[in-house]
């Protein structure tokens, strides 16, 4: 999986959501276009190869007032599958919010 492909198909009807994540946007204030411009924007700093149902990775960008954010993102292909979004917290993350702090 590489970003340009994730950006091919990175559109509103191409991004599938969850209830599950649905519900974290929503108490994010996390929008759609949010997750299209952290795409559009962003860089993958992890890989799950071995997702089920589909591989997907953990994508460092920036939204559309300009934050960090990460997302996970599946993908197949045709569509985009939201796992979840987050603003990087700081005490989990190194300054770079590409590196995991140790435990």
């Amino acid at each position: 999986m590489n970003i340009s492909d994730l950006r091919s198909i990175c559109s509103a009807k191409h991004i599938k959501i969850t209830v599950h994540a649905a519900k974290r946007l929503e108490q994010r204030e996390i929008l759609l276009r949010d997750i299209i411009a952290c795409i559009q924007t962003g860089e993958i700093i992890e890989q799950y190869p071995d997702d089920y149902p589909y591989p997907s990775c953990l994508i460092l960008g920036h939204n559309t007032g300009n934050s960090l954010m990460h997302i996970v993102i599946g993908m197949n292909e045709t569509d985009l599958f939201l796992i979840t979004a987050y603003f990087p917290d700081t005490n989990k993350w190194e300054n770079d919010f590409k590196t995991r702090k140790e435990n």
